[in-house]
């Protein structure tokens, strides 16, 4: 038996776990959007300092685009799988928070990266941390994505759902806000402090997103997985038409995010 409410109550008041979910969303945008903005630079004019290499030469533009644009487009493949751990297994809160842990020891290693301890500098070269840690982002980065506006909208019931236009426009602008400042701060950071600090305050940024949420715990409403019954209805024949009708409008939404990412 679940300690936690797992359907809404009855009620006209805003839930409770709104200003956690806000506050966790304006948080992580930060870390995720600080970390994101100065990669290009980082690779192209900081990675190849970190070395021991006296001949070693600044990364291409070229490459460092390349990657940046398949960090990109991984963290919006992984998705899938964060939703199958909700969706089958986890539920939304436990996926949630346990991809969180796993975003944060992503942005630890690029904040660690180059630096002198166990002798780890030798075992791995910059470039090598910086492709674990952009893995590991993409893995929690993408993982929660699917899950965190379906957990906003599991949290009102027929009673007090109109609120949900006004909620929903707090929760986008804690996401632009989070992100604005991000992309301001973290450039300074990077030219006046170093890629440990550039990459570190987002990392706290996400650690303060994860405990964000996790005290938010018990105003949740915490709608379990569906298990071997979410499969049977997804591949039902009412489950795979309403998988085509969303994929018309999901094509669109490819082309603009890979568009709107080109900057």
């Amino acid at each position: 038996m679940s300690k936690h409410l797992t359907a809404p109550v009855p009620t006209k008041s805003l839930p409770g776990g709104i200003p956690f979910i806000i506050g966790n969303e304006a948080a992580e945008r930060f870390s995720f959007y600080g970390m994101k903005g100065i990669l290009v630079v980082f690779m192209t004019s900081f990675l190849y300092a970190m070395t021991d290499d006296p001949n070693g030469a600044q990364m291409p533009t070229t490459t460092a685009m390349q990657w940046y644009h398949w960090f990109t487009s991984a963290v919006y493949i992984t998705p899938f799988l964060g939703a199958v751990i909700a969706d089958i297994f986890l539920g939304k809160y436990l996926t949630i928070m346990l991809l969180s842990v796993v975003y944060c020891i992503g942005h630890g290693v690029l904040a660690l990266m180059g630096a002198q301890f166990w002798g780890l500098d030798q075992a791995l070269d910059p470039l090598t941390f910086l492709i674990i840690g952009l893995v590991i982002i993409a893995i929690g980065s993408g993982g929660i994505k699917p899950c965190v506006s379906a957990h906003v909208g599991d949290q009102f019931g027929a009673s007090n759902a109109h609120w949900l236009s006004q909620v929903f426009s707090w929760f986008y602008l804690s996401i632009n806000l989070g992100a604005a400042v991000a992309s301001l701060l973290t450039p300074w950071l990077l030219h006046w402090y170093g890629p440990h600090w550039a990459f570190g305050v987002p990392g706290v940024l996400m650690a303060l997103a994860t405990l964000v949420f996790w005290l938010g715990r018990n105003r949740f409403i915490h709608v379990p997985a569906g298990g071997i019954g979410f499969l049977r209805e997804l591949f039902s024949w009412e489950g795979i038409s309403a998988l085509l009708k969303l994929g018309i409008i999901f094509v669109f939404v490819a082309v603009f995010w890979a568009l709107f990412d080109q900057t």
